[in-house]
Order: C-alpha cells, then structure tokens, then sequence
C-alpha cells in the first residue's frame, strides 16, 4: 500500500492513479480543439492495493481506455483501474 497521504486506499488487485493532462498542441504547434482531444490512458500510481504484483507508487502506467472507475474526492479526480487493465509502465 502507498505511504503517501490519497484518501482513497486500493482493495486487492486495484490502482488508483491520477491522469495526466492531454495535449492541448501538437508537435507542430498547432492546439487542438477540447472536443478533438483524445481521452487520456497515461495515468501516475498514486496508491496499489496488497494484491498488486507489478505496479509501483510513483510509476506512470498505461491503461485500457474505458475499464477504469472515475472518482472524484474533494477537489481531487482520481481513477481506479485493475491490475489486469494496466498494458505497460512508462520509463
């Protein structure tokens, strides 16, 4: 389990992550319009549940869009997302 202070503490084999924000400019410089822009799946491991195995707080991941719980606590957006659900780690 994360030692640092999310409010939201991970059941078994789950994540929560915090998204990150997608780009609002291509590499070219042109900005992208908010109805054009692609949903997130890189997300930052805030906390994992005891049953996680490959996950680590700190890491980026990559997840399958439209498998994660979106919750929101306080001010704070925070996803959940199952171990299974996670494709790869970002170095």
């Amino acid at each position: 389990m994360s030692t640092t202070n999310v409010p939201i503490e991970p059941m078994a084999d789950y994540i929560v992550a915090q998204t990150e924000e997608a780009a609002t400019k291509t590499a070219s410089g042109l900005y992208i319009p908010g109805g054009a822009q692609e949903k997130p799946t890189v997300a930052k491991v805030v906390a994992v549940g005891p049953s996680v195995k490959a996950v680590k707080t700190g890491q980026r991941i990559i997840y399958k869009s439209y498998s994660q719980t979106e919750v929101k606590v306080n001010t704070d957006n925070y996803l959940l997302v199952k171990e299974e659900d996670v494709l790869a780690t970002v170095k």
